[in-house]
């Protein structure tokens, strides 16, 4: 008889999170029908509603991008920011019954869901940016580093936001219903239906403090190099807001792991 050989804490976090993957995979879309549409749908509808908008405006540019192409690229980035923090932050809530496994922890549905709303809201970037092409706009990146850098920095924040307000919302459950109001404010300060250069000075300067703008202005400038972006814009800060945010909500999740499996 061969000797059982124990795994290591790697290959446990590993095995745990392509199960958990797996789960959340076919919950997320087969859950009810037509899931893909609904995915697609909330940016697809914000999208063309200001793009009805603006085209009554007869703003055909905005930053000196193609309006289409400057919407889509701001609003998917925020919504990757958006759709990472609010699933992440439900996410111990709706697998309580897996913490019956000592192998899952709190923090590893948190995670999770956070790599499968970035897929997926990736995804949704690109079937827009194809229908975009398909009406003969340049939808094709300058600088992909850049825009993958900025979209990696905005789903670093979407995480950490996760982490933390998971913790708070498994501690205290009217925590939600606050959290939900920070949502719009965030939205209308992020620069996303707005060109940000165009608001001026000093307000202008407190709009930066929000790395969600940097964020969603980086990804624009990656898009398109001749983009009328600020002249704050530091990707670098962003990933400081990132970082910061994502240590914290990993001491949380660690603080207070053994309360969470057991609320």
């Amino acid at each position: 008889m061969r000797e059982r050989r124990d795994r290591s804490s790697l290959t446990i976090t590993w095995s745990v999170w392509r199960a958990l993957l797996l789960r959340e995979s076919l919950t997320r879309l087969f859950s009810r029908r037509a899931a893909w549409f609904w995915l697609i749908s909330e940016p697809l509808f914000h999208v063309s509603y200001m793009l009805a908008l603006y085209s009554g405006m007869r703003a055909h540019k905005l930053g000196g991008v193609d309006t289409p192409i400057w919407l889509i690229t701001g609003m998917s980035a925020f919504f990757l920011f958006r759709r990472v923090s609010s699933q992440g932050q439900n996410a111990i809530d709706a697998n309580k019954a897996l913490f019956a496994y000592r192998q899952v922890k709190p923090v590893d549905t948190v995670v999770v869901r956070a790599l499968l709303e970035g897929v997926l809201m990736l995804l949704v970037t690109v079937a827009l940016l194809a229908g975009a092409a398909l009406f003969g706009h340049d939808v094709l990146p300058a600088d992909a580093l850049l825009a993958l850098g900025a979209l990696l920095a905005l789903w670093l924040i979407g995480l950490g936001w996760a982490l933390i307000t998971s913790v708070l919302c498994g501690l205290v459950k009217e925590v939600s219903n606050l959290i939900g109001f920070v949502m719009m404010p965030a939205f209308l300060l992020s620069g996303v239906f707005m060109p940000v250069s165009s608001v001026p000075q000093p307000y202008r300067d407190y709009l930066t403090f929000n790395p969600l703008l940097h964020g969603v202005e980086a990804v624009r400038l990656g898009f398109a190099p001749y983009y009328h972006a600020i002249p704050e814009l530091s990707l670098v800060y962003v990933y400081q807001w990132a970082l910061a945010m994502v240590a914290l909500g990993l001491a949380l999740q660690v603080r207070y792991q053994e309360r969470l499996m057991q609320e």
